[in-house]
């Protein structure tokens, strides 16, 4: 039996560097050494119990690497190659065939809640017995990881792995809302509510479309200087205002074709709402608790507004990775602006630097 050293949480406790064993591949998956892996505010939520993922348990989603082994099934990559680790999916339902995986029937179970494979055995074990794995089908908050082959692309770039393990999720996600849901079209104003790794992701793809005003809100004045950089035409800091919609609505002419909302707070995406014009779109990227809920008055839409709820930006991985890959090369994508590393060990001052907004991607190097 292979052994690693890995970050296990229990709910509501500090990360702990400790020694597992990783049970021997299945057909469908790929045993990769982790050279770097992100650290997502999802990963925070489950490590608070937050979600009913199985706890202990690995966490980590933003996994970049080299494969070790495959195994007896996997064609998309070899021993050797360099790879990015997103989420996984069935491939057989009807949201994968028509190239939507974030939207496959079994994405809850299989990635965030079940912490187990499709087939109910866990890849891992602490001291002989079973520990939550298999976490958006990867657990990469460790030195190896077992990865489902659908969560793996293979990548050819001489990028950093550090820079390429934001990509999986948070990156991929900011610009997943702009380029596969909002769209933009000549001349649109869009505003991007929270600029954390997913809304500033957001705020560079905005800046790659034909949209003349990139609005960002957010409570942090550092962070929406560093917004203005990115890409951001204006920003708006909630406290330094009177009222935000009122503040848009005469930024944008009226209000803003389309919204992103990355805050994963209720209160927010009732403004975000708020602060469209007829037509307008806004897209739901930030997770709040399961439960909660928001009240929209339906005169407010009936105008042609929309409410459109993402995971992971819909992204179809092995497309979308590849593409974020190129415009980092071309310089046109500056995710090392967002990016600070921490030895695996570290994990923990990670989440206190990440939580404070001293930091705002945190990548783990094992």
């Amino acid at each position: 039996m292979t052994t690693t050293q890995a970050a296990i949480v229990e709910a509501g406790t500090a990360f702990t560097l400790t020694e597992i064993e990783l049970s021997d591949l299945q057909d469908h998956e790929v045993l990769v050494e982790v050279k770097a892996a992100g650290l997502c505010h999802t990963d925070l939520t489950v490590a608070s119990g937050g979600l009913p993922f199985p706890l202990p348990g690995v966490l980590g989603h933003e996994g970049a690497g080299i494969v070790k082994e495959v195994g007896a099934g996997v064609q998309n990559v070899a021993v050797g190659d360099k790879v990015v680790l997103s989420f996984t999916s069935c491939g057989a339902c009807e949201g994968c065939r028509s190239g939507h995986p974030a939207y496959c029937v079994r994405w809850l179970p299989d990635n965030l809640l079940a912490g187990r494979r499709a087939d109910g055995s866990s890849p891992l074990q602490h001291n002989g017995d079973d520990i939550g794995g298999h976490f958006f089908g990867q657990s990469s908050f460790a030195r190896l990881a077992i990865a489902d082959a659908r969560s793996v692309v293979p990548v050819e770039t001489d990028l950093d792995f550090s820079l390429l393990a934001p990509l999986a999720c948070g990156v991929q996600t900011g610009a997943g809302a702009i380029w596969n849901a909002l769209r933009l079209a000549a001349g649109s104003t869009v505003v991007v509510f929270g600029v954390g790794t997913v809304g500033l992701a957001a705020i560079m793809a905005a800046a790659l479309t034909p949209a003349t005003e990139i609005i960002a809100v957010d409570l942090v004045e550092e962070r929406l200087e560093l917004a203005m950089q990115l890409g951001a035409t204006a920003s708006i800091n909630p406290q330094s205002v009177d009222d935000v919609v009122a503040s848009i609505q005469e930024l944008t002419g009226g209000g803003a074709h389309a919204v992103v909302e990355a805050t994963g707070n209720t209160g927010v995406l009732s403004q975000a709402v708020q602060a469209t014009r007829i037509q307008g779109h806004v897209a739901i990227v930030g997770a709040p608790p399961f439960g909660q809920t928001v009240a929209v008055d339906v005169n407010f839409m009936l105008p042609g507004r929309k409410i459109h709820g993402l995971t992971i930006g819909d992204g179809e991985i092995q497309s979308i990775i590849p593409a974020l890959i190129r415009l980092m090369e071309q310089g046109r994508l500056p995710v090392e602006r967002l990016v600070k590393t921490y030895p695996l060990v570290d994990i923990n001052q990670a989440i206190q630097d990440m939580e404070s907004g001293t930091t705002i991607k945190p990548v783990l190097i094992p």
